[in-house]
């Protein structure tokens, strides 16, 4: 057994010396504080180049960058409004400094009027859409007059019988039930 054996392996001794070797340990730490020292300057480094490029492509607008109209959703929009201005009875209303529900009281007023009063064509006068009673009215009217009993009895025999499938086109109808 050598002298160099003799110093870490001590036969007499009941347990294994502990051999700290303070110097690897100092020097690691070292190493590894000014590791993060220098990552720390490189990333501030890093950081005010690229603020700087940022700042400098901040007013530019890009290649990519969409139009004002691009930018819309498509067709249909839901904003009934466009602009903050919708038409009213007396004409165009303003909305911009408005409560929001705004839009859709001024227009439901302006629906309820047709709903009562019906539209007209303001070129000719004309009637375009009727108030709901009177259309109703005129309905029933039609609906009564075409349904005498001879008429009625041939709408209902007509609107049973259909060419069937099976009869290749002949000119065979079945009746439904």
């Amino acid at each position: 057994m050598t002298k160099h054996e003799k110093s870490f392996v001590n036969f007499d001794s009941p347990y294994e010396r502990n051999i700290i070797g303070m110097r690897g340990i100092i020097i690691f730490g070292a190493g590894l504080f000014l590791l993060i020292v220098i990552t720390f300057g490189l990333m501030y480094a890093l950081e005010s180049v690229m603020e700087t490029d940022a700042q400098a492509t901040r007013d530019e607008t890009g290649p990519m960058a969409l139009t004002k109209e691009e930018r819309l959703p498509p067709e249909p929009r839901l904003q009934v409004a466009p602009g903050f201005q919708v038409e009213g009875k007396d004409g165009l209303v303003n909305l911009e400094l408005r409560a929001p529900g705004e839009e859709w009281r001024i227009l439901h007023e302006r629906w309820k009027e047709e709903w009562e009063t019906g539209q007209k064509d303001e070129r000719t006068g004309t009637v375009i859409t009727l108030p709901i009673d009177e259309a109703k009215e005129r309905f029933l009217e039609e609906a009564a007059a075409a349904k005498s009993d001879e008429a009625a009895k041939k709408f209902y025999e007509e609107s049973r019988r259909f060419v069937s499938a099976s009869s290749a086109g002949r000119t065979v109808t079945d009746t439904r039930r």
